[in-house]
């Protein structure tokens, strides 16, 4: 059986009823339900957005055989993240009496850094009142295009065209 457009139904109500079971048997993995609960969401956002794939003699395992897949490569991926953590804990930090002390960055540094972001705001604030807003919508509050022109009661090309003039002149300012 392919995945098609029925088989891909097929497969989907196959997730939805062994749904409990699969949190079930990834928990007990994982232990922990939270983190079992978003395996198997992901597991069903990566069988939705199957195009096709070859006979399958047993739906179930197949599931379980992504599940897995998707398991492994959060693991894989926590276990880089613990890995990068502590490699930057242990450069930036010294132990002092059985006590761990965040190194902190160089005076100058600080005061550089102050300036750039002082220099970065008055700059947005001299922006054109429109590209301004367009700019703090968009790539201060996290809107699309699409809702950021909502927002203003514009088209999409004119935000667009805000945003892009806003990078521009702040590009070439805080050179």
């Amino acid at each position: 059986m392919g995945v098609g457009d029925s088989d891909k139904a097929g497969l989907l109500g196959l997730y939805e009823e062994k749904r409990a079971n699969l949190v079930r048997f990834f928990a007990a993995r994982l232990n922990s339900r939270a983190e079992a609960e978003d395996l198997v969401q992901d597991l069903y956002i990566r069988l939705a957005g199957m195009e096709s794939v070859g006979p399958i003699d047993n739906p179930s395992a197949l599931l379980h055989r992504i599940g897995s897949n998707l398991m492994l490569d959060r693991l894989r991926s926590q276990k880089r993240a613990t890995t990068r953590d502590n490699d930057w804990r242990s450069a930036h930090t010294i132990s002092v009496a059985g006590h761990e002390i965040a190194d902190e960055p160089p005076a100058d540094e600080v005061v550089a850094s102050r300036q750039r972001l002082k220099a970065l705001v008055e700059a947005v604030e001299d922006l054109p009142e429109k590209t301004r807003q367009a700019f703090r919508l968009h790539k201060l509050e996290g809107h699309s295009h699409a809702e950021t022109a909502r927002r203003m009661g514009i088209s999409v090309s004119t935000v667009e065209k805000h945003i892009s003039a806003a990078l521009k002149t702040l590009t070439r300012r805080l050179r």
